[in-house]
């Protein structure tokens, strides 16, 4: 049991952290367990079971004391960057900003040329559209017109056939009025 323990605790050591808490989801829950790993400890406790599997709440604390061999570990500090750095960096941004202005002004400028290139398209098709119902209203017009003028003249030929059938049938009683009287 001993030889199990110490060769679970080397095989901890040689773990990276990802691999340590990857390694706690097992179905069955394990009690709290404090591991040290280069300095820093880690302890596992086990949070209620959830219907994906474990769930386990990692804390990590940073050494008490660090070693003497070891110094403590800081974060790295900015390089100071002088006025000329600076003003060449501003300089550089206000030139990427002239040209993502110039070229978000230069797509607004084409977008507006094809809208524009959209309307006048649109209204040459009204205009013809216009222009060709226009022309089918006189033609309909023009054609209406001469049906009613040949309907007028129909009518007044049936008139005129009419008048002279009715004079003929006068000519024809007073001749048989002559022949009887």
């Amino acid at each position: 049991m001993t030889s199990t323990v110490s060769a679970y605790m080397d095989k901890i050591k040689e773990m990276s952290m990802l691999s340590l808490i990857c390694s706690c989801f097992n179905t069955q829950p394990r009690p709290t367990s404090l591991v040290q790993y280069e300095g820093v400890q880690a302890q596992t406790q086990s949070v209620n079971k959830r219907a994906s599997g474990q769930a386990f709440e990692v804390y990590l604390e940073a050494p008490m004391d660090p070693s003497p061999d070891k110094p403590k570990s800081k974060a790295p500090l900015r390089k100071e960057l002088s006025l000329e750095q600076l003003q060449q960096r501003l300089g550089a941004a206000e030139q990427r900003r002239k040209s993502q202005e110039a070229a978000v002004l230069q797509q607004l400028a084409e977008k507006r040329e094809h809208e524009q290139a959209v309307l006048r398209k649109a209204l040459e098709e009204s205009r013809s559209f216009s222009r060709r119902a226009e022309e089918k209203l006189s033609h309909k017009q023009e054609v209406i017109k001469e049906n009613r003028e040949a309907h007028l003249n129909a009518l007044k030929q049936r008139l005129q056939q009419k008048e002279a059938h009715a004079a003929q049938v006068r000519r024809n009683k007073e001749v048989q009025s002559d022949y009887s009287g």
